[in-house]
């Protein structure tokens, strides 16, 4: 692998020497120190990693990214594992879901695509 320079990491590397941190590592050395620093109170099975990739997948979906890119970013095998994790999060946005519909309705009367036209005996 060849070495990148310190600013020229990317997303996927966080340690010095280029390589991803392990979940145990960053929590012993970065996040509970960090906690101690900011003097909030830490239980003993404080997790960081996990809730930074709880973070990440909120934030994913709360801006309307795809549960199955989401799934595939957090490393889940199967994206109904992560809709099952997170489908609270996803925002509902029942005005859009029918401004959908109601395009497609329209469509269905206008000169629109072959493929959105009732038969004319039909109507």
């Amino acid at each position: 692998m060849e070495r990148q320079a310190a600013g020229d990491r990317g997303a996927d590397h966080g340690s010095v020497r280029g390589l991803p941190i392990r979940a145990n590592d960053f929590d012993r050395n970065y996040w509970k120190p960090a906690l101690v620093g900011a003097e909030v109170p830490a239980g003993r099975y404080e997790n960081g990693m996990h809730n930074l990739r709880h973070l990440y997948a909120s934030v994913l979906l709360d801006g309307g990214e795809s549960i199955k890119t989401v799934s595939e970013l957090l490393g889940h095998a199967d994206p109904a594992f992560t809709l099952a994790t997170y489908t609270h999060l996803i925002p509902e946005n029942i005005p859009r879901t029918k401004g959908v519909i109601d395009g497609f309705l329209a469509q269905l009367h206008s000169d629109g695509p072959e493929t959105a036209q009732v038969p004319a005996e039909s109507r």
